[in-house]
């Protein structure tokens, strides 16, 4: 029964029903076979969002919609100009930087697709880059936003396991360094081989700090966020709440944020958390029903039967996700593949942690690869471009990511130093 549900979710989901109905429709129709109360949808649905850590996942997301609201993006970018403007690559150098920058706020991909993408791509088109090729470098460096904390896949992936989210936000620094010094250098390689412009000049120190210190309060906030976390002033979810606090002040301190912004911003929080809730809510019923059929214990028999060596579990492990971020978005791949994926890895000795850095790096590659790549869909609706040019161009940042992955899957000592400094 257990994989006769499952099933019919990916039949439902291959043939284009909603995420949520794809999910709930074999759950109810399970509920109603096996003569269970129908409370149980109910309660199972309710229990799933009565979560202390799930609270920090409304709050970060708000930063990012309080940021696009405000001159914050802005600012960001005239700093991350000024800083690497020079280097080979202009704009599109700047164009990873900042979204290394951003991360440390919002937290969220596709808020910077939406928020800063759009900045990015107008100017680099006004410096001469292709539609194609500015859309395609927005992408890939966006990846990096639920890499570096605060991260919202990492906050729902360790409400799921059961693990430390303040270790798993800790996890994502080293990963997303790595990620954006080797989309950096493939960046300086294609624009010395295509011609690409950069600043005429290296900017003076007064022009450098004329950029820096207007961006200065925005660029503190994940210094302010890791350092509460680390000496234990505040707790991941506490943290959100002071992120926000924070972000507001800055906002109506450049005087950019009107009350219509922050309305604006509270209403897109609004539907941006009950879209990714409702999915939460529905798979702790899915995952519930997987349970009470031990499809997690069957998947782990026949992982197991394949090898129990760590190390090739994790490539079997990778090439899964990699596959599923391709159909899955990044909420539904976590609060349906955790419950199931993690027991056989956890059973041969991979720490749980470095296995959340895997799966969440994972999916926000699917954020970038066909067919269902949510990042591509919306880049391609701002620039107004098509999705086949968009790939043709991001094709080349497969390879700095692949290598990034490679690491994080193979040097878990090396990525986890940061958290393990904890213990």
């Amino acid at each position: 029964m257990g994989l006769t549900v499952t099933l019919v979710f990916i039949t439902l989901f291959l043939l284009g029903c909603p995420v949520v109905i794809s999910i709930l429709l074999p759950c109810l129709v399970y509920i109603f076979i096996n003569e269970l109360p129908l409370e149980m949808v109910a309660q199972r649905m309710q229990y799933a969002l009565d979560s202390y850590t799930l609270a920090a996942v409304p709050l970060f997301i708000l930063v990012g919609n309080l940021m696009n609201s405000s001159g914050i993006t802005t600012r960001m970018f005239n700093f991350a100009d000024k800083a690497v403007g020079r280097f080979p690559g202009g704009l599109a150098q700047v164009n990873i930087f900042a979204s290394l920058i951003f991360a440390g706020v919002s937290g969220a991909a596709l808020a910077d697709v939406g928020g800063l993408g759009q900045v990015e791509i107008k100017a680099m088109k006004e410096k001469g880059f292709t539609t194609e090729y500015a859309s395609a470098v927005t992408v890939a460096s966006a990846t990096v936003g639920p890499i570096f904390p605060p991260s919202v896949p990492m906050v729902l992936y360790g409400s799921i396991a059961g693990v430390s989210v303040m270790k798993l936000l800790l996890s994502g620094i080293m990963p997303a360094l790595i990620a954006v010094a080797a989309m950096m250098a493939l960046t300086a390689y294609l624009a010395l081989k295509r011609k690409y412009p950069r600043a005429e000049r290296w900017p003076t120190l007064n022009e450098l700090w004329n950029t820096f210190y207007p961006a200065l309060p925005a660029l503190l906030t994940p210094a302010v966020l890791i350092f509460g976390m680390c000496s234990g002033v505040f707790t991941p979810t506490e943290g959100s709440c002071i992120t926000v606090f924070y972000v507001l002040i800055i906002s109506l301190a450049y005087r950019e944020l009107t009350s219509k912004g922050i309305v604006d911003a509270v209403v897109e929080t609004i539907k941006s958390t009950c879209s990714v809730l409702i999915i939460v809510a529905a798979a702790a019923l899915f995952g519930w029903i997987l349970a009470a059929e031990q499809v997690p214990q069957m998947f782990s028999e026949f992982l197991l039967s394949i090898s129990t060596n760590p190390l090739v579990l994790l490539a079997i492990f990778n090439l899964l996700l990699l596959f599923c971020g391709m159909l899955l978005d990044s909420t539904t791949s976590i609060l349906l593949l955790v419950p199931i994926v993690i027991p056989p890895l956890v059973s041969v000795g991979i720490d749980p942690i470095h296995i959340g850095i895997i799966f969440v790096f994972n999916i926000m590659c699917g954020l970038i690869t066909p067919p269902m790549g949510l990042s591509l869909f919306m880049v391609s609706k701002i620039a107004n471009v098509s999705i086949s040019a968009v790939v043709r161009e991001v094709a080349p940042y497969y390879i700095p990511l692949g290598a990034t992955l490679l690491i994080i899957t193979y040097a878990p000592s090396f990525i986890l130093w940061i958290p393990n400094l904890l213990k």
